[in-house]
């Protein structure tokens, strides 16, 4: 990684602040905008499909619009276009309407997946495409897999993959945008590191937009980005890791995109593996997401928000490390952190159970205090 100009810095910094501004000034008149079309996300009732939803009142969703409205206007000031950025930003206009139709009339899933691979195609065409993977000298000599005839479907699957993967984990007030802003800034980092303007100030624009979209959003929400929003994200992120990360050939840098996005990642692997596993559809709406399990072991939506901030944070940062020349020698710490993780992930769920078996049981002894003192009052 090389050492970041002023310069640079500045036009990121500029790109992100107008971004910003642009989602937090066009973001009433988006509001009522949904109101308008009747794209209102209704509270959740106790054994329905929509218990998933945890607000109490109706709330508008499709402020995704001012997500995009931001970027754009951002991406128009301070990039200069090329086939890449333009074919990323026509497939992006087709995520974004496909959001706003499904924000309002409830697309069934195989029509959105049928039109968020025709997006990813359409950036396909533009030359986002992996090439490359790092691979070991066993592997490949030259340190990097050339894929081949197998780089178009490789590609077309990782954006499809991302894009949906960040759109389930939009399940909590500020859980998307915050993780994505996170994850952007994440990659801003690594793209000024390897001086690509282009994917840097994509970042910036990205992170600019979300963190304006944040006031909001945060509990309790004003408004939902909807799918309008996060596909949008997601795609914008599989697209801006394909221009920037992908061309790092490092024999660690394969696992640098996987903790950059390592938490949307995670969760749409583990929810569609916990549905398959039940001999359920992997497109099936429930809650096995990793923020629904978060609040089914005790903690409050702010608090399991913040503790997947935190863990977006470390991997968003494990990720930066890896991504320098000397990338390797930061494995000890990689391990090291995932070790941490699981510890205090077990400790946290032994620290439960022992408090609800003491809960349990003196709920007991109070019940049996109570029968003894009432066969007492008989006798």
């Amino acid at each position: 990684m090389k050492l970041i100009n002023y310069q640079s810095l500045a036009i990121v910094v500029a790109a992100l602040i107008t971004a910003l501004l642009v989602t937090m000034v066009v973001m009433p008149l988006v509001r009522r905008l949904a109101i308008r079309l009747g794209a209102i996300d209704m509270p959740g009732k106790a054994g329905t499909d929509s218990e998933r939803h945890l607000h109490t009142q109706p709330t508008p969703r499709m402020g995704g619009l001012a997500i995009f409205l931001g970027f754009c206007v951002s991406m128009a000031i301070f990039v200069q276009f090329n086939s890449q950025l333009t074919t990323m930003l026509a497939g992006a206009l087709i995520i974004v309407v496909l959001g706003m139709v499904d924000d309002v009339r409830n697309l069934p899933a195989g029509v959105k997946l049928f039109f968020q691979i025709v997006a990813a195609v359409v950036a396909v065409s533009g030359g986002s495409i992996i090439r490359y993977l790092s691979a070991p000298a066993w592997i490949a000599e030259s340190g990097h897999l050339n894929l081949g005839v197998f780089s178009v479907p490789a590609t077309v699957l990782w954006i499809v993959l991302i894009t949906n993967a960040v759109n389930l984990i939009d399940g909590l007030d500020g859980l998307a945008a915050g993780v994505s802003a996170i994850s952007s800034v994440c990659l801003l980092v690594v793209a000024l590191g390897y001086s690509d303007m282009t994917v840097a100030v994509i970042c910036s624009a990205l992170a600019g937009s979300c963190i304006g979209f944040l006031p909001y959003n945060i509990s309790p929400a004003r408004i939902f980005m909807g799918d309008t929003g996060s596909t949008f994200i997601g795609f914008i992120l599989a697209v801006a890791s394909i221009q920037g990360l992908f061309k790092i050939y490092a024999l660690i840098s394969f696992a640098v995109p996987f903790c950059m996005l390592g938490l949307p990642i995670f969760d749409v692997c583990f929810a569609v593996i916990s549905r398959v596993s039940h001999g359920e559809s992997p497109m099936k709406a429930d809650r096995k997401h990793v923020h629904y399990r978060l609040l089914d072991m005790g903690l409050t939506k702010q608090q399991t928000v913040a503790v997947l901030y935190i863990i977006s944070g470390i991997l968003g940062l494990v990720a930066v490390l890896l991504s320098t020349t000397d990338g390797v020698r930061w494995l000890p710490l990689v391990v090291a952190v995932i070790v941490f993780g699981f510890a205090a992930y077990r400790f946290y769920r032994h620290r439960r159970a022992v408090t609800r078996g003491e809960g349990h049981k003196r709920r007991e002894v109070k019940v049996d205090v109570r029968l003894s003192q009432k066969d007492d009052g008989q006798k």
